[in-house]
């Protein structure tokens, strides 16, 4: 069973729906391996189209509900997807966007969603002249040929900035069994046992996705928070007895800050197994998380091309404080020297790891960034860290620009390309600088031209019309002149360290 609200539907339900929106693909195009884009926020229909297009072997397109017109449009154009389901709500801010010949299904907004997202009542509902998504698959008969399986495309941008799709190989049976025991040791999820799970983070990022759907093929009774709240999140777990959640360290801090007659108010003794990944966590959030609801925490370290190849347990994580985990089954890490050779325990280089039981991926269209990233059959995302002599492993620094705020992913290059064509901006430079609550927000810095007369909110108003506003600046600052190297490019790191100096 899936629960939203006051919504609920039970797996047959959702198992006919899915057979009648596959049949529907079919007809719109039944070409293996072509893209189905999606839209939406946690809801059932999420789960619809990302099973209905696997059955079909296309792969999901998930894009996050963040975009605005131009961003979506390079996705769309990208990924070669000639379906988009959206939910009603979100179309205003893409519906210029949106390519000529493509087919579009547009979801009703439920009560929860529209109400967590502050959405006004008249675009929660369909416009004139678009489909509905309801009334699209129950249209549909079902489809009567054996379900196969696809891997959805996630994007995730690189130095440039420019989105990469992650396109994966088809799975084996043997990975498959093998994903599955992965599954049940990061993730704790296990099929067919009495598992509730509560899905409080946005499913368009590739581990809430993996995770969702991981509880979803597992049989679990699964419970959407349509967005994160902390109090919200420990009522659902009281009401609905959840064993299960994937979590962000943002999420430990605004939880922690509640005050502690609201901690002791509810009884969160059903907790089994909390992961949370995606940013690393301070020693002394993660300790106070472990004070509070137990040894339930685990941790976990990978991305969307290596899939998890680290996780460790709240034991290990009180016995090597920092650590974000070691080689799990299939896990495989090194850390390489500028020069290619292997680095010695305790010494920092960059780090390479893969997860055997994920198949092997190509940037959709972009061969040579896949091989840049490659060595020795082991994939870089940029990360910086050491093994210790016990394989555990820690990170250092990010060998290369991006900024995680609150467990998203963040690439100062492409906020930097869109500011740069401000009127009155003559160059600029963004980065990450610490944030207590985030782990770091974004900061700009601005050369004005002469007399140009431009404020903050100018700048901030600029990016948000044509960024997702989490890829806005919170500060922005403006120097007459910028630092430069001697080839003439902006000297950030002078810009940033006297923002970090102080951290440990």
């Amino acid at each position: 069973m899936i629960i939203s609200g006051e919504r609920r539907i039970g797996y047959p339900e959702l198992q006919t729906r899915i057979r009648r929106a596959a049949s529907g693909f079919s007809k719109l195009g039944d070409r293996e391996g072509t893209p189905v884009a999606m839209m939406l926020r946690n809801d059932f229909a999420l789960f619809e189209v990302v099973a209905a297009s696997a059955a079909l072997g296309r792969p999901v397109v998930p894009v996050n509900w963040h975009l605005k017109a131009a961003e979506v449009r390079y996705i769309l154009a990208d990924s070669g997807a000639d379906v988009l389901v959206c939910h009603a709500d979100l179309l205003p801010q893409i519906r210029d966007g949106l390519p000529d010949g493509l087919t579009l299904l547009v979801v009703p907004t439920p009560p929860e969603i529209a109400g967590a997202f502050d959405s006004p009542a008249e675009l929660t509902t369909i416009p004139d002249g678009l489909t509905n998504w309801d009334s699209w698959r129950d249209s549909q008969a079902e489809l009567g040929e054996p379900p196969r399986r696809g891997a959805p495309m996630f994007y995730t941008s690189g130095t440039t900035g420019m989105p990469k799709g992650v396109r994966r190989m088809p799975m084996r049976p043997e990975q498959i069994a093998a994903s599955e025991r992965v599954g049940a040791i990061a993730y704790g999820i296990k099929p067919n046992e009495d598992q509730v799970v509560l899905m409080n983070g946005p499913m368009y990022h590739s581990a809430p996705h993996s995770y969702g759907m991981l509880a979803y093929r597992s049989g679990c009774t699964i419970v959407l928070e349509p967005r994160f709240d902390p109090e919200d999140l420990l009522q659902l777990v009281e009401r609905h007895r959840v064993t299960h959640m994937h979590m962000v360290p943002t999420m430990f801090v605004r939880l922690l800050r509640l005050p502690d007659a609201v901690k002791r108010r509810y009884d969160l003794s059903s907790l089994r197994f909390v992961v949370h990944g995606a940013a690393p966590c301070p020693p002394d959030i993660k300790k106070a998380m472990i004070d509070w609801w137990g040894p339930v925490i685990n941790e976990y370290f990978g991305s969307t091309e290596t899939g998890i190849p680290v996780w460790h347990s709240a034991e290990e994580a009180l016995k090597k404080p920092g650590t974000v985990g070691r080689a799990i089954e299939g896990g495989m890490v090194k850390i390489f020297r500028a020069d290619g050779s292997l680095c010695d325990v305790n010494e920092p280089g960059e780090i390479y790891m893969r997860q055997a039981s994920v198949p092997d991926f190509d940037y959709h269209g972009k061969a040579e960034a896949r091989a840049e990233a490659d060595r020795d059959g082991l994939v870089s995302v940029g990360d910086v860290g050491y093994l210790d002599a016990d394989g555990y492993l820690f990170l250092c620094d990010r060998k290369r620009d991006m900024v995680i705020s609150g467990g998203v992913n963040i690439y100062p290059a492409e906020i930097e390309n869109v500011l740069i064509t401000m009127r009155g901006v003559r160059d600029c430079a963004v980065f990450g600088i610490p944030d207590t609550e985030f782990g770091e927000r974004l900061c700009a810095f601005v050369e004005p031209e002469p007399d140009a007369g431009i404020s903050v909110a100018a700048v901030q108003s600029f990016l948000r019309e044509r960024l997702a506003n989490f890829k806005v600046p919170k500060d922005v600052e403006f120097r007459d002149a910028l630092p430069r190297e001697a080839t003439g490019k902006i000297f950030k790191r002078k810009l940033r360290e006297p923002y970090w100096a102080n951290q440990t």
